[in-house]
Parts: structure tokens; sequence; C-alpha cells
């Protein structure tokens, strides 16, 4: 395989300018077309899958099949899934109001709204899943559909693979009619020396005022960093982070007796170890039932030691996560009330040079009240193959816990029996997780996000930055890159085409009659 270096990166003032100037085109673009450039952004990346699946598992680490087969999938999936946006156009939530002079309490003019594009959108390049949450990941297949031209900053951990999916989806959209510039690359790592990560040129993508939002997946810290740049631009701009998450899971006693101890634990590890742990659906906390441990001659503690042991080692993504793993890990079996199941390791790579971490899984065991007890130490998100038991006295007594436990997850989940589900201490419980996570799942793992419509990735922040108001995955995600616009008695000629009377492009409306305002709230039949 080639090791050559991708190319030099333009500067980041010409990308912005190419940017700006394409986005009027984009805005003005039928959906149709829109949906046909996505549309085929997704065969592209299905036709090449060998050459970049390949690259990428050079370039991360990660296993070929089925982890990044499976990912290529559904990255492409997700384009389709908002080709299907775009050509629907019910996300522009056109409304027109006809002019009413009998409306009450006075005349109404004629009014009409959409949404409509943001602008460039920036969006920054995560290391852990190198197509679904990168160059034409979910972001990008959101402002895309929206009408937005994307800037992606390249992630450091695979730049040649940036590179590839970069120029194969431009020329997928150039060969559907759209302009090559709807999408862009930045912030490939050497471009301006050796010593160049490409963290400069994202930063100053941010600032420049042609970016007229961003998105973030990755560390908290890196996640607030760029969130305050946003925030501090003499004009301000939305930016969407998703800065990480613990995704607790709390077991009931009915839920462990309906299953095997087997079965559970290989669940359990299946989902706490995959890919090295490194995802943010990771459960990095289990909350199990007091003495179910230690029961039946520990046979459910021996089956968790036998899961997780048996996990082979895997390498980490790249140093910088390595490293914050390491000292997560350090400061999680030091912390009070710990005994560890399971040791795991990290190992640097025998070559000497490559800056490859190589980890087994860590397992440990505490109980709720050394979990309240305990500060960030022991309650923070351990981005690697982590996970914490957590032995509790009862379902009411973790959801009087949660609020002191937990600000804002991706997720929370919930092993419970139907018999158990219509009691009143679940009930609580149901109540206590949706207040601080954006998905709850049932009797099920956190980790496998359905690219779907109705799914929800995003919680109250730490999880999100915007509190959780927004998706990053789901046909909602792509209400981020829009703002609505009214426009009064406006001429027919200069109304965009989704609001003109004869609707050229078949967008849904919803219309307001003259005369209606009479009857509204009235019971119909």
């Amino acid at each position: 395989m080639s090791t050559t270096s991708p190319a030099p990166r333009p500067a980041v003032e010409e990308v912005a300018a190419r940017a700006a100037a394409v986005a009027p085109v984009l805005a003005a673009t039928a959906p149709a077309q829109l949906a046909a450039g996505l549309r085929a952004a997704a065969a592209a990346l299905r036709a090449d899958a060998d050459r970049l699946v390949a690259t990428a598992a050079e370039e991360t680490g990660l296993a070929p099949a089925p982890r990044l087969r499976g990912e290529l999938e559904r990255t492409a999936v997700q384009l389709e899934m908002f080709s299907q946006v775009a050509l629907d156009g019910s996300h522009l939530d056109a409304r027109i109001d006809e002019a009413d002079p009998g409306f009450r309490p006075v005349p109404r003019p004629d009014l009409r709204r959409m949404l409509v594009p943001l602008g460039p959108v920036l969006v920054f390049a995560a290391s852990n899943f190198p197509f679904a949450f990168s160059v034409a990941g979910g972001d990008t297949a959101a402002a895309l559909a929206a009408g937005c031209p994307v800037v992606v900053k390249a992630h450091p951990g695979h730049p040649r693979l940036s590179a590839a999916v970069t120029e194969v989806v431009r020329a997928a959209l150039e060969g559907a009619g759209l302009p090559r510039d709807a999408l862009q690359l930045a912030g490939l790592p050497g471009a301006e020396g050796p010593d160049d990560d490409g963290v400069a040129a994202g930063v100053a993508l941010l600032r420049d005022e042609r970016i007229a939002a961003a998105s973030f997946t990755g560390s908290q810290r890196a996640g607030r960093h760029l969130a305050d740049v946003a925030a501090s631009r003499r004009r301000p701009i939305p930016f969407y982070g998703e800065l990480g998450s613990t995704n607790p899971v709390v077991v009931t006693p009915g839920a462990l007796a309906a299953t095997t101890a087997e079965a559970f634990a290989t669940a359990y590890a299946t989902s706490a170890t995959g890919s090295a742990g490194q995802l943010c659906t990771q459960p990095g906390f289990v909350l199990v039932p007091a003495g179910a441990l230690d029961a039946d001659g520990g046979e459910l503690l021996a089956a968790l030691e036998r899961a997780f042991s048996a996990v082979p080692e895997h390498r980490l993504l790249h140093p910088g996560i390595a490293a914050g793993y390491a000292a997560r890990r350090e400061a999680v079996l030091a912390s009070a009330g710990v005994d560890v199941v399971v040791a795991g390791g990290v190992r640097d790579s025998d070559d000497g040079g490559s800056g490859q971490v190589w980890t087994t899984p860590t397992l440990v065991r505490t109980t709720l009240d050394a979990l309240l007890a305990a500060g960030p130490e022991l309650r923070e998100e351990a981005f690697g193959p982590l996970s914490v038991l957590v032995e509790h006295p009862g379902v009411d007594a973790v959801a009087a816990a949660v609020p002191h436990l937990y600000e804002g997850e991706l997720t929370a989940g919930l092993h419970v029996t139907p018999e158990e589900a219509q009691t009143a201490p679940v009930a609580a419980l149901v109540a206590a997780l949706s207040r601080v996570a954006g998905r709850v799942l049932f009797n099920g793992w956190p980790t496998g996000v359905s690219v779907t419509p109705a799914m929800q990735h995003g919680g109250p922040y730490p999880a999100t930055t915007d509190a959780g108001r927004t998706t990053s995955v789901g046909t909602a995600a792509v209400t981020r890159f829009l703002r609505p616009v009214t426009f009064q008695d406006a001429p027919q000629a200069v109304l965009p085409p989704a609001l003109r009377d004869d609707d050229p492009w078949g967008v849904p409306r919803t219309v307001s009659r003259a005369g209606e305002s009479a009857g509204w709230g009235a019971v119909q039949g």
C-alpha cells in the first residue's frame, strides 16, 4: 500500500472563500438535486470500499471486517437517509398564512416562513469513527441535505483516509451536478511542516466570519475549548459538540434472574470492549443488585472474569487517546472502594517508534455508596476498554442517586422484566434517567446506534454542548444547520421556491387559510 503523504491543504483563507462562494448556489439548489448528490456519494463509497477500508484499518488499527466494512455501509446509509430528507422537503418546515382581513384582533398580512441554510459548516472529524463521524459522516450528510457547504477539519488519526474519502465524495457530487467545493478538507497534519498537527487550521476556520456553524465529536477538553472559540467570535455561531458519556446501565434483580450468567457476561463484555472501548456509547458503569456478583458461589463474577479476560489485545486509535485512557485507568484503580475484577493492561508497541499503544480490558467493582462518595477520578468517562460494576441496594436507591451521579449522558439503560416495569420504583427510575440522558434503552446495550429517523444521539451537558436539544444521528440532525425566516407580503418573484404559490419544489407546506382562525380550537366532528 502506498505511504505517500496527502497533498498539502489549501490555505485556510482560500478554503473559507470557496465555501462562502458556493453557499448561495447550494441554498438555491432544488431538493431533488441535493438528494441525487448524496445518493451518488453513497454509491461511490461502496464502489471504492476495498481501498478505503484497507486504508482505514492501516491508520486506525480497527478491524477491517466486520467493524470498518460495517461502518462504511452505515455511512452510505446515512447519506441515503439524508438524501430522502432533502427529497421530501418537510425539514424546511414551510408555513404559509394567507392574508386575512378578518383576523382578530387586527388583519393578518400574508406571512410565509421556512427554514433556510445557515451557510458554510465546519465539521471536526472524530477519531473513533473514521467513516461515520468523519469526512462523509452524519454531520456532513445533514449539512449537505440542508443546503450548506461543508469544510471538514481532518482528524490526525486517519489523514490518508480523509484525503481519499474527500476526493471520492467530491467527484460524486460533481458528477451529480453539484459544486465540487460543496465539500472541502482542511487541517491535514504536516501541511505546513513536520510539526504541524492541523489544529491551528481548525481553530482559524472556526474563527473565520464566513463559517456559519460547526460540529464536533471528541473529548470534553477539546470540545469546550472550541465551543468557547465559537462563542467568543464577533458574531458567535452555533457549535454542536458531542463531548462523551459514561452511559450507565441499571440491572434489576428480575432481569438478572431471567438470563444466565454466561449470556449476561458475554453481552456486557462485547459492548464494553468492542473497538477497544473507543465508542461514545460504551457502558462505563453497570449497576447490578447487591450480592448478585457473589451469589451461587460467585457464578456471575466468574463469568464476567472469563468474558473480559478472553478479549484479545487491541490497538488504541492514537497516542493522545492512549495517554488519556492510561491516566483515567490509573485514577480509577486508585479510587477508594474499588476492587479489581480483571486488571487488563496498557503497553507500548514493541517496534519502538510507531507510537502505537495496545490494551486489554479492565473491569472493576464498587458500591453505589462508594460511587456517590467518589469524585471525578472515578465517575468520569474512561475512553477505552474499562468498565465499572456498581452494586446497588435497589432501583429506588438508584433513582435517588441519579441526579447526584449524572448531569448529562448520551444514553442510559435499564434491564428490567415486564412485571418490574409496572412498579412505581421502576417508573421513578425511568423518569430520573430520562432527565439526564438523550436515549433511554431497555434490555439491551448502548453500543450500536441505529441510523434511523427517530434516533437521538445527544444529551444534556456535558454529553453535548447544546444541552441535548439536537442530535447528530437521525433525520432531526438536519435542523442544526437551518434557521427560520419569514417573508411578509413578499412579491412572488422574490420568494424562495418552497414558498411560492406555484411550489416548483413540491415540498410539504402548512397553510393557514383566510377565515380559519374563527374556528381555532373547536372540536371537530
